[in-house]
Formats: C-alpha cells, sequence, structure tokens
C-alpha cells in the first residue's frame, strides 16, 4: 500500500513546488526561488501557514503592489534565462486582479511565473464574500477567469487532489522552450485549508530539464538551401538566443559565415556589442548600420524572435528578402511567411552551419556590414559623450545620460544590467546601450509596460546579486509604480536607479505630434489644471521618504559624480536628472505604422494620413 502525507491542498502546493530543482552550472539549486506575497482574506490563513512552514526552503518575500510583485518575479525568471521562476499568491478581489497586467506582460514576452491568486469558496456557502465578483449568467465564474486570455496554462483547484495534476502541468508549461509563459492556479479559499492524503513520493525531489528541440531534416534542408543561395543575409536575434544559452553558438555562426547581426530589444547582449559583424539595434528603434542591411538584405535569419512590429518597421523594413524563422514557437517561426525551422535557437544555428558547410556571404557584403558597423560604433560613442559646455544652455537628454550611466562603469562595464521599460528611454538604450555580457541589458519591451522598471529591477537583483543593477526609468513610469524602492530598502537589495524627469509623456507627446496633432494631455504643461502651473513635484525627496539616498544633480557633470556616489552606496539611490522632452537621437529608425485619422479638419492630420497612406505601400503583403 502507497504511503500518504495528510496535509492541505496549500501545504501540498508549497511543499511540491518546493521539491522541483534546476542545474545550473553543475549545481542543482530550487527551481522556485520564492514566493511574493501580500495577504488577504483569500490566502493568509492556509496559503500563509503553509509558507510560514517552509520559510526557510523557500523564502516568502512581502511588497507594496500585487502587479508589482508580478514584474519582480517576471523580471526574476527574465534574468535566469527562464531557468528559474519566481511565485506570486494574492487574495481575491483586488488583489488578483491587479496581477492581470503582471500576466499579460509575461505572455507576451514568453515569460514564466507562477500565479496563485485566491478564489470564491467553492462550497459557495457563504456568497457573496467580500470583494467577490458575482456574474448573473453563470455561477461557476470568478474575476480570476480573466486570467485565462493572458495564462499559458490555467486551472482552477475545485478538490485537494486536483493539484496532483494540475501543478506537475503547471511546471511542465514553464519548462516548456515553445509553451513558456504564465501560469494561473486559482486557490478557491476552502479547498486551500481542505486536507488530503498524498502520496509521499509526489514530493520526492524532482530535477527538471529543459529540452532543446533539434531541426527536422526537411526544414533543415529547405533552409540551408535558401542560405546558400543567399549573397547578402542579416541574422535578427531575439531573445530565444538568449534563453537557449545559444551566445557563443551564435559568435561561431556569424564569424564562419560572415554574416552581419541585427539585435531586437530582447535579444540585446546575445553578441557582444564591439563585435565587427555587431550592427546594432534594428527596426523603428534601429541603428543606421543595421536598418541600412536590412533594406539590402536578399535574406534574413530570424533567430529566436518573435518578428514584433518594432523589429520589422511594420512589415516595411525588409519586404525584399526571403525569410527564415528558426524558434522552437511553431507561430513564431512563420512569421512574414517564412520557411520556418522549429528548434532551439542554439541547435538550430548549430545545424544550419554545418548544412550550409564552406558557404559564405558575399564578401562585399560582408566587408560593408564591417564598415557600417564601425562607424556606428564611433557614431555611438560621439553620441554619449558630450560635455555640458556643448549643450548650450539647455537640458541633457537621453543620450547624455547614457553616456554618463557607461562612463561610471568604465572599470567594470559588464558588471552592470540595465533595466528599463517604457517611454523614450527603449528607443535610445536599444541604440545606445553598450551591452558587453549577456543579459547586460533586461528590457521589458514586449508589452512596453511603464511600472515595470523598479519592481523588475529589484527581481533583477534577487537574481544577480553580485551584478550593479542600474534602473533607468522616466517620471511618467516612475510614478505609476515606485512602492518597491520601500521593498527594496526593506530587503538590503540595493539598486541605482537613474530617473529621467521631462514633466511628463514625452514620447507619447512626440508621436502625437507626428501624426499631425497638437500637444495635448502628455506633457504636464499641457494638461487640464486647476492651477496656473503643473505640480513641481520632487523626486528626490520622495525617494528618500522611502528609505533610499537619494540626489537631483542639475548637470551632467553632477550626473558623472552622483553615479560614482551612487555604485559605492550600500542600499538603493535615485538620482534625479531633468531632461529635454523633445529631442532625441535622429539617426537611424524606421516607419511604425500608427492609425492616423482618414478625415480632420486640420491640415497637419491630412498631411500625416497622406504620409501614412504612402507608407503602407511598402508593407510586406
Amino acid at each position: 500500500m502507497a504511503r500518504t502525507l495528510r496535509l492541505t491542498m496549500a501545504q501540498a502546493l508549497v511543499k511540491k513546488l518546493a521539491s522541483y530543482r534546476v542545474d545550473i552550472d553543475g549545481r542543482q539549486v530550487p527551481y522556485c526561488a520564492g514566493v511574493w506575497a501580500i495577504f488577504g482574506h483569500g490566502n493568509v490563513a492556509a496559503v500563509g501557514e503553509a509558507l510560514y512552514a517552509h520559510r526557510g526552503a523557500m523564502p516568502t518575500y512581502r511588497a507594496h503592489n500585487e502587479q508589482a510583485m508580478a514584474h519582480a518575479a517576471i523580471a526574476y525568471g527574465k534574468a535566469n534565462f527562464r531557468r528559474r521562476i519566481m511565485a506570486v499568491t494574492t487574495s481575491i478581489g483586488p488583489g488578483a486582479t491587479n496581477l492581470i497586467t503582471g500576466a499579460a506582460l509575461a505572455h507576451v514576452n514568453r515569460l514564466p511565473v507562477l500565479l496563485l491568486p485566491g478564489d470564491i469558496f467553492v462550497s459557495r456557502a457563504p456568497d457573496p464574500v467580500l470583494q467577490q465578483v458575482e456574474d448573473f449568467q453563470d455561477g461557476g465564474v470568478s474575476a480570476n477567469d480573466c486570467f485565462k486570455p493572458v495564462s499559458r496554462y490555467f486551472d482552477r483547484i475545485m478538490t485537494p487532489e486536483q493539484l496532483l495534476t494540475a501543478l506537475p502541468r503547471a511546471v511542465a508549461v514553464m519548462t516548456d522552450p515553445a509553451l513558456c509563459g504564465p501560469v494561473t492556479l486559482a486557490l478557491p479559499q476552502d479547498i486551500q485549508a481542505e486536507a488530503y492524503d498524498y502520496p509521499t513520493d509526489f514530493f520526492e525531489p524532482e530535477l527538471l530539464v529543459f529540452r532543446a528541440p533539434p531541426p527536422d531534416a526537411g526544414e533543415l534542408e529547405r533552409a540551408a538551401a535558401l542560405l546558400r543561395a543567399a549573397k547578402r543575409p542579416l541574422l535578427i536575434t531575439g531573445g530565444g538566443v538568449l534563453y537557449a544559452r545559444a551566445t557563443e553558438t551564435l559568435r561561431a555562426f556569424v564569424e564562419r559565415h560572415g554574416v552581419p547581426v541585427s539585435e531586437t530589444q530582447a535579444g540585446k547582449s546575445s553578441l557582444a556589442w564591439d563585435h565587427p559583424l555587431q550592427m546594432g539595434s534594428i527596426g523603428v528603434t534601429g541603428s543606421p548600420a543595421s536598418n541600412g542591411l536590412a533594406r539590402d538584405a536578399d535574406l534574413v535569419l530570424a533567430v529566436g524572435t518573435r518578428l514584433q512590429d518594432f523589429t520589422t518597421g511594420s512589415h516595411a523594413l525588409f519586404p525584399q528578402a526571403n525569410v527564415v524563422g528558426i524558434n522552437a514557437n511553431a507561430l513564431d517561426a512563420v512569421k512574414l511567411h517564412g520557411v520556418s525551422m522549429i528548434a532551439d535557437a542554439g541547435r538550430g544555428l548549430d545545424a544550419l552551419s554545418d548544412a550550409a558547410s564552406h558557404w559564405r556571404a558575399d564578401e562585399a557584403w560582408t566587408a560593408r556590414a564591417k564598415q557600417l558597423g564601425a562607424q556606428w560604433r564611433s557614431r555611438l560613442g560621439a553620441l554619449t559623450s558630450r560635455k555640458d559646455s556643448e549643450r548650450a544652455g539647455k537640458l541633457p537628454y537621453e543620450a547624455d545620460v547614457i553616456g554618463a550611466i557607461q562612463r561610471s562603469a568604465a572599470e567594470s562595464p559588464a558588471r552592470d544590467i540595465a533595466v528599463c521599460a517604457a517611454g523614450t528611454l527603449p528607443a535610445e538604450l536599444h541604440k545606445l546601450w553598450r551591452a558587453g555580457s549577456p543579459g547586460g541589458y533586461h528590457m521589458e519591451y514586449g508589452y512596453s509596460c511603464m511600472g515595470y522598471e523598479i519592481a523588475g529591477g529589484l527581481g533583477v537583483k534577487l537574481a544577480r546579486p553580485e551584478r550593479e543593477v542600474v534602473v533607468i526609468v522616466g517620471d511618467g513610469s516612475y510614478l505609476m509604480m515606485n512602492s518597491e524602492l520601500a521593498t527594496s530598502a526593506m530587503l538590503g537589495q540595493k539598486l541605482v536607479v537613474v530617473l529621467l524627469d521631462n514633466r511628463g509623456y514625452g514620447c507619447i507627446n512626440r508621436l502625437q505630434q507626428s501624426c499631425g496633432g497638437v500637444p495635448f494631455n502628455n506633457l504636464l504643461q499641457d494638461c487640464l489644471k486647476g492651477a496656473e502651473e503643473y505640480p513641481q513635484i520632487d523626486f528626490a525627496l520622495h525617494a528618500q521618504s522611502l528609505g533610499c539616498l537619494a540626489e537631483h544633480p542639475r548637470s551632467i557633470a553632477e550626473l558623472d559624480q552622483a553615479l560614482v556616489r551612487a555604485r559605492a552606496a550600500k542600499r538603493t539611490t535615485v538620482i534625479v536628472i531633468d531632461t529635454d522632452p523633445n529631442q532625441t537621437t535622429e539617426d537611424g529608425g524606421a516607419w511604425w505604422e500608427v492609425g492616423v485619422p482618414e478625415v480632420s479638419e486640420r491640415e497637419a492630420v491630412r498631411a500625416a494620413r497622406s504620409a501614412y497612406v504612402e507608407a503602407k505601400k511598402t508593407q510586406r503583403v
């Protein structure tokens, strides 16, 4: 007779979750590194008791906002290249629904996170309970059903024994190279506390294995035939290269075959910034080198990328090129009507390299790529090294600040991890940040979620405590979510936060004008106000009130000095710098489709519409 252990469902969940192991560089460590928790009446009793019992083996972290907990957990998974996770538990009601933005972010970015929201009573004896959402047509619906469209796997644990099936399935999804994403296990309050005799072997330590599928022989031959016929190939590297730990394979491939490389936001840092065949960012936020080659390429190798519209210039950047998609996910591999090769990025590149044998790109193409790359790196240095005297009394802009951050890391630039998410900064960082090691660039740009930055930075620091984590954030995102500065102080997890204050939503203000609009409701000066002046926010004072060190330098020279102090500090420092909301780096770029009104009384809008119609003619169909 099989041995059993009588536990509540919540106790069994936590005990089993703590039993999973992964191999990281020859060392076995827990797959789940901890649980973020804000307790409420939907999880404090049963889940809280279970977490308390396992607090030594699997720590519980308290935060100040449920969405921020999700961001921190997701960032932890991304910083670990999807090899480790954190879980998140909340009460029912607003605690649960606050997680939905995080779930969507993880879904879009293909990142693993385990979400454990409390749910209503299965018995329905006390219905409706506090915070319960009632559906008058379906008695089985709760607020947690909102997770279904943004979860890769969703289950509601209706009986304790259901956990025996649901949790292994959840882990299988999070560790699958194609399915990887957020999993939601909704936990009804009464079932959390209900006991069951679980088989003891369910809790035996389990070493998880991450699959790296090889390519199908037929798909490999089709892709190799296209490559061998190409003279002007361009490789676009996505996040899948990092998650497959295939950065050395990528480098070997491009050096063997003379193929230049362009990087997506998720793929940046796959190849060192100063490699001769590194062309930098591609697409709407792309460098002149990358985009110039993309417009002339006869073949694009899209490796581990989901080919977002920013990457492809809304399908108008390289419509002339054949596309080969190397991806673990079949739906990503077939985008842009490409020839698909469904495979792990590393194994796919290795197989393609062998199949191409002695083939190399046209010598003139490779030489041109190296020349364009060198020119861009020289220009990059010029853009990020301006002195205050060159600003002619104007406020600095993002390139000036990025340059200061990188100068302050001159002794160990590869140690920095830059964290960002939304606004103007992703464009400037994509072009200008010099990533020296894999994972040194941590950008959430699949969902471009304002408010990710500080919470995400905290998750990255938990994942990489030996690295200097530099969070670069705009004032708009900071105001949306800054509470985890207090969590950083409480946990003793030091961040360097550089806050660029352009007094509003500068990025969208410029987009508004590029579409023919007038400045309206974006910069604080252009918003509806109850007083003559918009609020003068003292961000440094605010950060100090949350337990951080803070400074507000007034020039780039002062910023240089503040960054030295921040790096030497033992706790989180927030450095505030006023920036120009109008200036951006004009080099490079590509068209991005934003719907412009077809009818307007304003000439500027009508002109923008005409330009929009013309640009659409260049799209791949």
